[in-house]
């Protein structure tokens, strides 16, 4: 091989520390070329023995004779050390850099390892080999290994830290590595930038200020400590507008949210200083003869509502941001906005599944540092990042990290060293910044945005600063962090900071800071003067609206059978060659004649069809749960596999006469996060119908923040609109405390303002209605939730199938006689139930040797809430000689509907009858986990339903 092909060999991409471990396989490529890999063995057949650049003359040297000099082995091993320096201050640095603005770590972690003395190395040995050895992509300026350690040290230790060594693939650690490395970060901001950042840091501060001064007392979670945010929320709209997108979703608790709906959603000063001004109740309840105590309107906190508003980042470029509501469930809220987004990117007006934008919508999410680590929502959310069902393109997560909770220091609120460490866990990039550094800040957003629209994954950026006040300007922090306040109380404010900055660089003058903070201080003092002239007038956001118990009964959900047929055959075509699992392919195909004359239509079946006819009108569908595609007891089948293939079908994105999208998606293994997700999506989506099914009813309990806080009262609290199905399996059949019970009760103890609406079913085509109702008030202003407890083993109960007649005929029941015919005048006890029991109660009757068929009716009442009063009494009101109103049913007598429905039948009772109970007793737990005691106490239940006259029973003090 001639000197000058030897030159072109590719000897370059091993030069620096990689020049050792490339002679160590050259030697065993000498003693065996088998022993290599086979890139290495080509490498060297191809080309021969490895050349050594020389240090001195950075070329490659090569004998007269073509032999390779042996390197000298003590250059060697210090570049391959200067090599490891360059990998650690990537990966360590940031635990040397400057991020806590008062200096509160008390002990330094060790960063020997980022020392090149740490190696025996010292500036001379580092001056001996280019830069480029350990630092390929070092600028010109930069010409020494010690210049390029130096200039690697000062990146990655000074006020914006970076951890990106988590981070997997390799694609992005190197383009995250480039973007922090490079001098702009990614672009410096000019110094008109940099003067209107002053400006806007001033307006933060002094807005808190001013309430503080002329509110005192009133709790408004200032931002103070972290008033960077705002700017850094302003970026991030600039810069999404900039990546195409039309909305910007934002989810935040109370700290700074008052500062963020006046300066990014451009709430006006007045609105939020009236909302102040009446704060102590003043004026808020209405006069007796105006609305009286049943006005409909709850409201919330001042610094717990959100907004909405279109922003113009530039004259061309609009952008909607939006701000979601938020109880004091703090991370809760996280996964509500992450639903908004993913309905903000999709496409629902066509078949199949939604198209999906990632581009059209952004999420933001501002945590608290106590609240990220401590709250277990969070790790829910997080996992959100690259599912299916429910990623959305990357979230831009920001800690405004005040280093406390109320009154917690972070050694007792976390294990972790930083409060972002969980994030770690997901892969997504971390960068830790300065709150005191303002173009740091800025920085961190622009690589945040510019990651996520490249990658379309999550960035989280933790900005450590701290809290001037404490948790809630009511509070004395002096009493738990006399040290950090001492320190608080003598520090001086960004705005300070950055105004010296720029003063000493030339560009303002010595008066500027006080001439800004003088002219907004003055346009604050002119808005409240206004509201304080105006301060009889009503508090804003004060709506009294209130929804009506009867909805939707105009809505027509029977269905002609030739469509029914029609539709039922489409759900049972499957493409050519695709193999449907033999066992389930004959069950499927059973279904074929269920619309049959003498045939009957299951539980299964009749949602698929509901489900058909709501694309046909052209609603569009979204139901997620952890098995939802089959359906945990093996019931749905609304995706199938291809038995051979694996190859998914789905029936419904084929159906030809559908007019709207159907998605469907198995969720992770969650339920606050995925029922907040879907909560939001159907906030933001109200036309869509939005069904949450639970693996079984019990497993709800994990979501039960979701439930109170958003799914119940958003309503009453923030005039927030959903129509979230939720479907509860429950039914007591022997399996358990966890597998029995959906809690019925809870639902029913927050049922009020007819907030939802509460279900218990028996047939299958009263879910079929009540499906298609739901529909059809996707687009009315009386949309509200429902609850509905599904069955379980009622799935396949021959008593729960119904005939083609209950579907194209009628509407949804909220309350069923079982029992028809006979003389009314011999009816001596009622029994009103709801669910399983009833079917249970109806087998033992007919199974029956006696008269109860003369003296015994059994109603079903399917609409727990609202309470279907009117219709329950003009039942009672057909058995004159009634002694007997009884509720009945599985669940122990403090669950269940017992205790809710007990004070209308006392209202409904006629005089002489006794109301009365039968089920289990009062108990802590609300099933047994041994099946033969379960039947025991189940046959017991029905025994007594059957006995005339009851004794001593299980019913006593009842």
């Amino acid at each position: 091989m001639s000197k000058d092909s030897r030159l072109r060999a590719p000897w370059e991409q091993y030069a620096g520390p990689n020049i050792g471990y490339l002679l160590e396989q050259y030697e065993r490529y000498t003693q065996d070329p088998s022993s290599v890999a086979q890139e290495y063995k080509d490498l060297f057949d191809q080309y021969g023995e490895p050349p050594f650049r020389s240090a001195a003359a950075g070329t490659i040297a090569v004998s007269e004779s073509s032999h390779v000099q042996q390197p000298d082995a003590n250059l060697l091993k210090k570049i391959v050390a200067a090599g490891k320096i360059v990998w650690n201050i990537r990966t360590y640095g940031h635990l040397a850099a400057d991020i806590d603005p008062l200096g509160l770590q008390k002990t330094a972690p060790d960063t020997r390892l980022l020392d090149p003395e740490a190696y025996g190395l010292s500036q001379t040995d580092l001056d001996s080999f280019p830069a480029t050895w350990v630092w390929e992509e070092a600028p010109e300026r930069v010409k020494t290994g010690w210049d390029a350690i130096s200039h690697l040290r000062t990146v990655y230790t000074g006020r914006i830290a970076y951890e990106f060594s988590h981070v997997h693939e390799q694609s992005e650690r190197e383009w995250l590595i480039a973007q922090a490395e490079s001098d702009g970060k990614p672009e410096p901001l000019s110094n008109e930038e940099r003067c209107a950042l002053l400006k806007r840091i001033v307006e933060v501060e002094e807005f808190e200020r001013f309430l503080h001064r002329t509110f005192a007392g009133q709790k408004r979670f200032s931002l103070e400590g972290t008033d960077m945010l705002v700017p850094m929320v302003d970026e991030i709209v600039r810069r999404s507008a900039g990546h195409g997108a039309e909305h910007m979703l934002m989810g935040m608790a109370h700290r700074g949210r008052l500062n963020v709906l006046a300066h990014v959603l451009g709430k006006p000063y007045g609105a939020i200083f009236s909302e102040f001004h009446h704060s102590p109740n003043k004026d808020m309840i209405p006069s007796e003869g105006s609305m009286g105590i049943n006005f409909g309107w709850t409201g919330d906190v001042k610094y717990h509502l959100g907004g909405s508003h279109a922003v113009k980042p530039k004259e061309t470029v609009q952008i909607r941001v939006t701000l979601a509501h938020n109880p004091s469930h703090l991370e809760f809220v996280n996964p509500v906005v992450e639903g908004f987004t993913r309905a903000a990117q999709e496409d629902r007006t066509k078949p199949g599944y939604p198209e999906q934008d990632v581009d059209k919508a952004v999420t933001v999410l501002v945590h608290g540092d106590a609240a990220f680590a401590g709250e277990g929502v969070v790790a829910e959310t997080l996992n959100f990042n690259q599912l299916t069902g429910y990623r959305n393109g990357g979230t831009v997560h920001i800690i405004a990290n005040n280093r406390l909770g109320f009154t917690t220091d972070s050694k007792d609120a976390r294990s972790t060293y930083y409060a972002s460490d969980l994030a770690k866990g997901y892969e997504i990039p971390i960068i830790h910044v300065n709150a005191d550094d303002p173009e740091a800040c800025i920085n961190a957003i622009r690589m945040a945005c510019d990651y996520r629209a490249k990658f379309r994954k999550d960035f989280l950026i933790d900005l450590i600063g701290y809290r001037r006040y404490g948790h809630n300007e009511m509070d004395d922090p002096d009493a738990t962090q006399p040290l950090m306040y001492q320190k608080v109380r003598n520090h001086p404010t960004v705005s300070n900071v950055f105004a010296d900055k720029l003063l000493t660089r030339g560009l303002i003058e010595e008066d500027h800071l006080a001439n800004l903070r003088q002219e907004v201080q003055s346009m604050l003092q002119q808005t409240y003067e206004v509201v304080k002239k105006n301060e009889k007038a009503d508090p804003p956001n004060f709506k009294s609206e209130r929804l009506n118990a009867e909805i939707g009964t105009d809505i027509v959900t029977a269905v002609p059978l030739d469509r029914l047929k029609s539709i039922n055959e489409e759900l049972l075509r499957w493409p050519d060659g695709f193999h449907v699992y033999p066992k389930l392919r004959r069950i499927l195909e059973r279904r074929a004649v269920a619309f049959n004359e003498g045939e009957k239509v299951d539980w299964a079946l009749a949602e698929a069809i509901a489900f058909a006819t709501i694309l046909e009108d052209g609603v569009p569908i979204r139901m997620s749960g952890q098995d939802s595609e089959r359906g945990t007891f093996a019931h749905r089948h609304i995706v199938l596999h291809d038995s051979e293939t694996g190859e998914e079908y789905c029936p419904l994105h084929r159906f030809p006469q559908a007019r709207a999208s159907f998605a469907i998606h198995n969720s992770p293994l969650s339920e606050a996060a995925v029922l907040g997700f879907e909560y939001g999506y159907n906030v933001f989506s109200p036309e869509t119908l939005v069904l949450w099914e639970a693996q079984y009813g019990d497993f709800g309990n994990a979501a039960q923040v979701i439930i109170d806080q958003f799914i119940a009262a958003s309503r009453v609290k923030w005039s927030q609109r959903s129509g979230l199905v939720m479907l509860l399996p429950h039914g007591h059949e022997g399996q358990g405390p966890e597998h029995s019970s959906a809690r019925l009760e809870r639902y029913l103890q927050l049922a009020g303002d007819n907030n939802w609406t509460v279900a218990n079913l028996t047939k299958a085509s009263q879910y079929f209605h009540l499906l298609r109702k739901q529909a059809g008030l996707t687009k009315s202003p009386e949309m509200r939730p429902l609850i509905l407890m599904a069955p379980k083993s009622l799935i396949r109960n021959p008593r729960v199938a119904s005939t083609a007649s209950e579907f194209t005929e009628g509407t949804f029941l909220p309350v069923i006689e079982h029992m028809q015919g006979g003389d009314d005048s011999r009816v001596e006890r009622l029994i009103l139930c709801s669910g399983k029991v009833t079917v249970d109660i109806l087998d033992a009757v007919d199974n029956a040797e006696g008269d109860e068929k003369e003296w015994l009716r059994v109603v079903s009442v399917e609409q727990l809430y609202p309470f279907p009063e009117e219709k329950v009494q003009a039942i009672i009101d057909r058995f004159p000689n009634l002694s007997e109103l009884v509720w009945m049913q599985e669940e122990p007598g403090n669950m269940g509907a017992w205790t809710f429905a007990r004070p209308y039948l006392q209202m409904l009772a006629p005089d002489k009858a006794e109301v009365r109970y039968i089920g289990r007793p009062d108990r802590s737990s609300p099933a047994s986990g041994y099946q033969y005691i379960h039947s025991f106490e189940q046959d017991y239940i029905l025994k007594q339903a059957l006995r005339r006259t009851t004794t001593e029973s299980m019913t006593k003090g009842r």
